[in-house]
C-alpha cells in the first residue's frame, strides 16, 4: 500500500484567469486524472485523504483552484501547510500565466468580465489578480507562460509533463533562446553564453544554426567554451540530485545567447547528449528561437 501511495500524485492547477486552466484540466482528465474544477481550497486536505485511503484505486487527482478573493488565498496557504505536515502524498502546483496584453485580448475575444473587476476594465482586474497571486506563483512547482501557446501546444506540453511520471526520475528540459526575444518565463536555471565567440560574424555560418556541424564545431573549439561546459556540468551534477531530494520532478534549464540561433543551440545540444546518457534523468532539448530571422 505504501508503494501505491508514494506513486500517487495531487496536482493543483491555478494561475491567472484566462491563462488556460480549463484547457489544462481537460488535458489531465484525458490522461486519466480525477479532476475537480473550481474547488474551495479548504477541501484540498480531504482529497489528499481520499487518495491515501483508496488503496491505490484513486492515484492521480488534479484540482483547479480559482482565487477570486483574499480569503481564498489564505485558505489555500493553510491547506498547503496541512498537506506538508499531515499527509504523505506528493503534490505539486502548476501555475499558468500569460502577459497582460494577451489576457486582455482573450477577455475581449470572449466578451467576459474579469471576476475581480466586474464593473471596470479587464486590465484592472488582471493587475489586481496578479498582485493577489504573486506569492502563490513563487511557490509553484512549474510555471507555464501560455502567451504564445495555442491550445493544442499547451495540451502537448502538459501531456509530455504528466504522462508516465516516475518518482525515481527527473525530467530535464533544456531550452535554447535569444535574450533579445525575452527570457523563458518557466526556466528554473538561466545561463548566459553571450561571452563566447559569435558565429554570427562568420559569413558562411550566419545563415546556419547550432544544430549544423560547422556551427557546432566553431562554438565548441574555443578553450573558454570547454572550460565553461566543464564547470556547468559540475554544477548540474551537483544540483540535480538535490532537486530530486527536494521532490522536484522537472527542471527547465535555459541557455541563452543574443539571438538564440548559434551559441545557445550548440551548447543545448551538447548538454542534451551528455545529460541524456544518465539513467536517472529524461532529457528533452528544444530550440525556441533558432528558426527566427533565417537569412
Amino acid at each position: 500500500m505504501e508503494e501505491l501511495v508514494a506513486q500517487s500524485r495531487l496536482v493543483i492547477i491555478t494561475g491567472m484567469s484566462g491563462a488556460g486552466k480549463t484547457i489544462a484540466v481537460q488535458c489531465l482528465e484525458d490522461l486519466g486524472y480525477f479532476c475537480v474544477d473550481n474547488l474551495p481550497p479548504v477541501l484540498i486536505p480531504k482529497f489528499a485523504e481520499l487518495i491515501e485511503q483508496s488503496n491505490g484505486k484513486v492515484r492521480n487527482v488534479a484540482l483547479v483552484i480559482d482565487l477570486r478573493g483574499r480569503e481564498f488565498f489564505q485558505a489555500l496557504s493553510e491547506s498547503l501547510q496541512v498537506l506538508k505536515q499531515h499527509h504523505t502524498i506528493s503534490f505539486e502546483i502548476l501555475f499558468l500565466d500569460a502577459t497582460d496584453d494577451q489576457l486582455v485580448q482573450r477577455y475581449k475575444e470572449s466578451r467576459r468580465r474579469h471576476p475581480l473587476s466586474p464593473e471596470g476594465s479587464p486590465l484592472e482586474g488582471i493587475q489586481a489578480e496578479r498582485r493577489l497571486l504573486e506569492e502563490l506563483k513563487g511557490q509553484a512547482t512549474q510555471v507555464i507562460d501560455t502567451s504564445r501557446l495555442k491550445p493544442a501546444e499547451l495540451k502537448a506540453k502538459l501531456s509530455a509533463r504528466f504522462t508516465h511520471l516516475d518518482s525515481r526520475r527527473i525530467s530535464l528540459n533544456i531550452v535554447s533562446f535569444g535574450f533579445k526575444y525575452g527570457v523563458p518565463i518557466d526556466a528554473d536555471l538561466i545561463f548566459d553564453v553571450r561571452f563566447l565567440p559569435n558565429p554570427h560574424y562568420v559569413d558562411q555560418l550566419r545563415p546556419l544554426t547550432g544544430q549544423n556541424a560547422e556551427v557546432y564545431e566553431y562554438v565548441m573549439k574555443w578553450p573558454e567554451t570547454q572550460e565553461f561546459l566543464g564547470k556547468l556540468l559540475d554544477l548540474l551534477q551537483f544540483l540535480i540530485p538535490q532537486y530530486v531530494k527536494e521532490g522536484k520532478s522537472q527542471v527547465v534549464i535555459g541557455i541563452g545567447c543574443t539571438g538564440g540561433k548559434h551559441r545557445s543551440v550548440a551548447l543545448a545540444e551538447y548538454l542534451g547528449r551528455r545529460l541524456g546518457a544518465s539513467e536517472t534523468e529524461t532529457v528533452r532539448v528544444t530550440h525556441r528561437d533558432a528558426e527566427r530571422d533565417r537569412t
